[in-house]
């Protein structure tokens, strides 16, 4: 275990297991690492990329460098399912790395070309209705294969931030994309219905909603704190 600061060990730990998927996946571009709360009023956000998030040098020699977010709260898990968080973030690098529309809905809608970066990488994916393919698990022979790495996340992970507000009543959402997934899924984009989304919540309750406003973000229900999904919305996000 680390015996510096519990932060410059929990860095390194993250940027030596990004460095080990690298290896097994070139295309992976460099980050810069944050840490911070992932509580947020959809839930609680495991991790996310964000594209050229960061500037470093000067005048003509600036470039932009990609943004690795991995929330505190979700330490909590265990090192196993970090390196889940990590792998999907970096499937999402990569597919910014190929141009590919892996997102929708400001990056929150994981598409079927997430879904086979992902599974690229050596995750096991399944499918949420209002998040896509972004439920995350790491198979054994995966987690095997980083064995090094997970050995050192385990001994870096001595500390975890508590969750706030609504995280522990809707639970786990699962890595982003960061905002800067961008809109759709690629080519031939289905054309949206000009009359809105039919939408439901855990506990029946039905709303009619517009596209705009349904895309923004989610719509909680004030009974039972899930958000209001529409099957119509999805099958035209799969399209």
């Amino acid at each position: 275990m680390n015996k510096g600061s519990i932060t410059a060990g929990l860095v390194e730990a993250i940027e030596n297991t990004w460095k080990a998927i690298q290896a097994q996946q070139p295309d992976v571009p460099e980050v810069i690492v944050t840490i911070g709360a992932g509580s947020k009023a959809m839930g609680l956000v495991l991790g996310h990329f964000a594209a050229n998030r960061w500037v470093t040098g000067e005048d003509e020699a600036q470039r932009s460098i990609h943004e690795l977010f991995v929330s505190g709260e979700g330490l909590q898990r265990g090192a196993a399912d970090v390196l889940g968080t990590l792998l999907h973030e970096a499937a999402h690098a990569a597919a910014e790395a190929r141009g590919v529309k892996d997102t929708s809905r400001q990056g929150r809608y994981h598409n079927a070309k997430f879904k086979a970066i992902g599974e690229q990488f050596g995750l096991s994916l399944t499918h949420d209705k209002t998040l896509g393919w972004s439920t995350t698990s790491v198979p054994a022979e995966t987690a095997e294969s980083y064995a090094d790495q997970v050995h050192e996340l385990e001994g870096a992970m001595i500390a975890y931030r508590r969750a706030e507000g609504l995280a522990g009543l809707i639970g786990i959402l699962g890595g982003t994309g960061g905002e800067d997934g961008g809109e759709g899924d690629g080519e031939d984009k289905p054309k949206k219905p000009k009359n809105g989304y039919s939408a439901e919540c855990q506990c029946g309750r039905k709303i009619r909603v517009s596209v705009s406003t349904y895309e923004a973000g989610p719509i909680l229900c004030g009974l039972c704190h899930s958000p209001f999904t529409s099957p119509d919305a999805e099958d035209d996000e799969e399209n």
